[in-house]
């Protein structure tokens, strides 16, 4: 595709201007026909990476928002659960092994939208970038495309995430020391009603926007510019075209790991503002949660979850990344 528009189409603009027997027209329609090409591409390898991503990484996101959302234990309390395996245990005697992926309707259901506006803002922003069609970009120009690609996720994760967190979290706000789970939401669209009917329409939904733009932008910049970077690294230069499934996955689940790294405080900061209650909050805001996380539980309040979050990136993004990718190849 590059070396079309680097090399075809100055070739045949050249030959226009010597015989002008092709318009200058069908030029720019022939550019515009490459360009949607590219986003065909990104939309579908985005959707199919996306769907090998939450296949492989819910189990893990659900322990990681069971432990984000757990309430503050009182003094001489313990904790509901005293850390990932225990919150493992405790779903699957509750709720057995379906338990692992509740929540995950809403993200399989806008998996497709997710990831198709992330990897195609990230390319059209390539696109925009590029000093002239077919040139490498560097890193720090890729950092700059996924925190583009943040921006415009944003809006799509958030009311995802919230329905998502509400599902998960559930049976941990329902209390300590009970046999059975309280269920309050039946279901991804049973959360969206209730939210819509309760708590201030369609606005409702969008509760937590804040500490989501927060992670996904400085996230997806770190979590692009990583993957970029390494598979640089593991090609010995910019011509990344002939790196190995191996190496795909490699780059991938450590750019996954960046991810983390780089926003987890905030991802918990989000966590517990989506399953406030909206009548009684705890907390009045973004800053007032993390203030509060912090002086009541310290910095170790800002990482709950954090091994599964971390155990789930690495897989996860490795099967999102080297999906991504074949899938991309794979459409000529």
């Amino acid at each position: 595709m590059d070396f079309v528009r680097g090399r075809v189409l100055p070739t045949l603009a050249l030959v226009t201007g010597l015989v002008g027997s092709v318009q200058l027209s069908d030029l720019y329609w022939l550019e515009y026909n490459l360009q949607m090409g590219d986003v065909a591409k990104d939309l579908t390898a985005g959707t199919v990476g996306g769907a090998a991503q939450l296949i492989v990484g819910h189990p893990f996101d659900t322990i990681k928002v069971k432990l984000q959302s757990q309430p503050t234990p009182l003094p001489g309390q313990l904790p509901r659960y005293s850390g990932a395996i225990d919150a493992v245990k405790q779903t699957v005697a509750a709720e057995g092994p379906r338990g692992l992926y509740k929540g995950m309707g809403a993200p399989l259901a806008t998996v497709a939208a997710f990831n198709a506006v992330l990897f195609t803002v990230r390319g059209q922003m390539e696109t925009l970038l590029r000093s002239h069609p077919g040139a490498i970009l560097t890193i720090n120009q890729q950092i700059v495309c996924g925190a583009g690609a943040g921006i415009a996720v944003s809006f799509l994760a958030c009311p995802t995430e919230l329905i998502k967190c509400r599902l998960q979290a559930q049976s941990v706000l329902a209390g300590a020391g009970t046999a059975t789970v309280a269920v309050k939401y039946r279901g991804p669209m049973d959360v969206a009603r209730q939210v819509i009917r309760s708590e201030g329409g369609i606005k409702g939904l969008f509760k937590g926007l804040v500490p989501t733009m927060a992670r996904e932008v400085p996230g997806n910049a770190a979590m692009f510019g990583v993957y970029e970077a390494l598979k640089q690294l593991l090609a010995g230069g910019t011509d990344t075209s002939g790196l190995d499934r191996g190496s795909l996955m490699l780059a991938g689940g450590l750019a996954g790991a960046a991810y983390w790294l780089t926003v987890y405080p905030t991802d918990v900061v989000k966590s517990v503002i989506q399953v406030d209650d909206y009548k009684n909050p705890k907390f009045s805001g973004s800053i007032d949660a993390f203030r509060r996380i912090s002086a009541s539980e310290g910095v170790k309040g800002l990482y709950k979850g954090f091994g599964p979050a971390m155990v789930r990136s690495v897989p996860a993004n490795a099967a999102c990344f080297l999906v991504y990718e074949m899938t991309r190849s794979a459409l000529v």
